[in-house]
């Protein structure tokens, strides 16, 4: 949040002058109010929003240039080492974490919300069996704005609250279904009292031993985690966007799957795998390198640099660590796509380049 300062910006044109107001706000650099730069015939350009904030915010802060993602004022590290996904996603909605009465509720809330009807099943006959996970996402959550149950009164709160959890519910199942429809395989409906991730893997996975396996578990609690919110990006961008005409949250959460399937978004981390298959093997390490450096060729390397973080992504630390508990945990670490990844890392970052 911010507040009026007493320090003003003078913007000075051809023929005309005009005081703009600073806002000051908790974390972060000043903010120039240009609302009313309109009334004098001009107006800012800023591609990519670069320097543009579009709202006021009290969830989440980034210092791209020191490494820094709060969640409320807490940091990435803390959230990640101490709490699970529920109390971040009960953190980002309500504002602070949750007490053990609180989270049991919001739990058992979720639990609830989660069953998908046959509406929804029926929707997968449509699907071939190599349609593109996000494409069914989209198509899945946009078709569910269209059930009676899912009506949604914008200006009551407790039908936005609503709409929230069973957006959370529900798209872990959906997506456990998304998965298993491309394996061909049957299935498999929440189980209530498994606890938020465990019941996800579950889903994916049945009765497979890594369903039951803490280190799996708390792995992908954690992924959760990290990604449970970026700041004005490009997907949050398009749902306020969509959801300031009024659409049903279903409708605007679509929109933002949409954006987050581009190779620029959350897309690089397919993007980023297809990369690896393509290179191959640990040989043709340099023959790739060659391609990215040259601005005529269509390669590129992906997974290095971050649009934000100039100094380094804080969630890069802990997603690392992860990977090395899931490696040894499932006894991968000779996996080849894995030692060809640590490989690419390390010679692509030691090339002058």
């Amino acid at each position: 949040m911010s507040k009026k300062s007493d320090k003003k910006a003078i913007l000075s044109f051809e023929k005309d002058t005009i005081d703009l107001p600073i806002l000051s706000p908790t974390l972060g650099y000043d903010v120039i109010d240009i609302k009313t730069l309109g009334k004098h015939q001009h107006f800012t350009y800023d591609p990519g929003y670069f320097a543009t904030a579009s709202c006021e915010s009290k969830i989440t802060y980034i210092d791209g240039d020191n490494g820094v993602l709060l969640y409320r004022g807490y940091s990435i590290d803390q959230l990640a080492a101490k709490c699970d996904y529920l109390d971040v996603c009960y953190l980002l909605i309500y504002g602070e974490l949750p007490t053990d009465s609180q989270k049991k509720t919001f739990e058992a809330k979720l639990e609830e919300a989660a069953p998908i009807c046959d509406f929804t099943k029926n929707i997968f006959s449509g699907f071939t069996r190599d349609a593109h996970p996000m494409g069914m996402l989209l198509s899945i959550i946009g078709g569910l704005s269209t059930r009676q149950g899912n009506a949604c009164n914008l200006k009551n709160a407790a039908d936005r609250e609503r709409a929230v959890i069973r957006l959370i519910a529900k798209v872990p199942v959906i997506a456990a279904m998304i998965y298993r429809h491309n394996e061909g395989k049957a299935f498999i409906a929440p189980q209530k009292g498994l606890g938020f991730t465990k019941n996800f893997l579950h889903m994916l996975l049945g009765d497979d031993t890594k369903t039951n396996n803490p280190i799996l578990i708390r792995a992908l609690d954690r992924i959760f985690t990290l990604h449970a919110d970026h700041e004005q990006n490009a997907s949050t961008s398009t749902v306020r966007i969509a959801g300031s005409t009024g659409t049903h949250p279903f409708a605007a959460i679509s929109a933002g799957i949409s954006a987050l399937w581009g190779a620029a978004h959350g897309g690089a981390n397919e993007a980023c795998l297809n990369m690896l298959k393509q290179i191959g093997d640990e040989s043709q390490i340099e023959k790739y390198l060659v391609k990215a450096k040259d601005k005529n060729d269509p390669f590129r390397l992906m997974g290095f640099g971050h649009r934000v973080y100039k100094s380094y992504d804080p969630r890069a630390k802990i997603m690392q660590q992860t990977t090395h508990e899931v490696l040894k945990a499932l006894n991968k670490h000779n996996d080849p796509l894995f030692k060809l990844a640590m490989k690419l890392e390390k010679i692509a970052l030691e090339d002058p380049y």
